[in-house]
């Protein structure tokens, strides 16, 4: 079953590491392949990689660069109709067979559920050593985390708030509403249906495809220990540029603070109903729904239920009639 993993990389110095990570922990190595945009002065050296014949890859000059999601909707001009979706951050390291666990846990979700599902969340964390010989994974947690609104965060400016990871309560797969751009697997449909909106930047990503997921009819849902992890702080001489960086900011001609507001009046608009089209909502189920489920109103920018947007969160627990997930379950991680 292929795979296609999108990889957006802003002058990273983990991307070489990240994509071999995730073809030396795969199972089916030859099935994988890699839609990879890079945006950086020197890019990795792609003749030299033994699996470059998997690699779709565009090297962009980082002042040219406007954002992740600009750089993920140029990802996914890669994608060749292949079975699965991986999205990933270009600092991610994978668990052995992390392609079968997510696999078979898909599947499972998909049959129990009886909709088209997003796997998601914000995975565990890692430290990479200096000289990238080793990583410290953080396997401590078992438990599922889920995703809700961060309390402090709560329309922080305009219709945007931060997100945060909680517990749902279960070590069990659970059904949530929240999307992490950082880690996303699913059907390959996901491309059709809801492909990259290009015109948001960083601010509202989330929220963007929590939204067109839910009003098409489908379903997200979070995992107990996440087969990949993800480095959340910089080391010791291993620090990792972001798109405002001063140094690059300064050639830029569209600044980060006009890309951001961009993206967050995009946010506006597509909560009042004004895109049409697949980067548009959806008919299945509407918005008022989804304010009953999260404890916000998103059109008047109110905070209905504190407690429940926050640490409340409606997760519930994903079970079958007839396979437990107990059969299908990887404890080792």
């Amino acid at each position: 079953m292929s795979i296609f993993i999108s990889v957006a990389s802003y002058q990273d110095p983990l991307l070489l590491e990240t994509l071999c990570s995730a073809v030396e922990n795969a199972e089916s190595k030859d099935n994988i392949r890699f839609g990879v945009c890079e945006q950086a002065e020197v890019g990795i050296d792609l003749p030299t990689i033994n699996f470059k014949d998997q690699i779709e890859y565009e090297l962009l000059h980082p002042v040219i660069a406007k954002g992740p999601c600009w750089a993920r909707a140029r990802v996914q001009k890669f994608f060749r109709d292949e079975e699965y979706y991986l999205q990933i951050d270009s600092h991610t390291i994978f668990a052995k067979n992390w392609d079968r666990i997510l696999i078979n846990y898909h599947s499972w979700i998909e049959n129990s559920l009886k909709s088209n599902v997003v796997i998601t969340g914000y995975p565990r964390g890692f430290k990479p050593n200096k000289d990238l010989t080793s990583f410290d994974l953080n396997t401590s947690y078992k438990d599922t985390l889920g995703l809700t609104f961060r309390e402090n965060k709560l329309f922080d400016d305009g219709h945007y708030s931060m997100q945060k990871a909680f517990p749902t309560g279960t070590k069990n797969p659970s059904k949530g509403l929240l999307v992490a751009g950082g880690f996303i697997f699913t059907k390959g449909n996901f491309v059709h249906e809801i492909p990259y909106d290009p015109e948001f930047y960083f601010h509202g990503e989330e929220l963007n495809l929590a939204l067109r997921l839910f009003t098409r009819g489908w379903d997200v849902a979070h995992i107990p220990r996440v087969p990949l992890f993800h480095q959340y702080t910089d080391v010791e001489k291993l620090t990792r540029k972001l798109h405002w960086d001063p140094v690059d900011e300064k050639d830029r001609i569209i600044k980060w603070n006009t890309l951001d507001k961009k993206s967050k009046k995009r946010l506006a608009d597509l909560i009042h109903g004004q895109i049409e089209g697949n980067f548009g909502l959806g008919y299945a189920r509407t918005l008022q729904e989804f304010n009953n489920i999260c404890g916000m109103d998103l059109i008047k920018k109110e905070v209905v239920d504190a407690d429940l947007a926050t640490d409340g969160f409606p997760f519930k627990e994903i079970v079958s009639d007839a396979v437990p997930f107990e059969a299908v379950a990887i404890d080792n991680l």
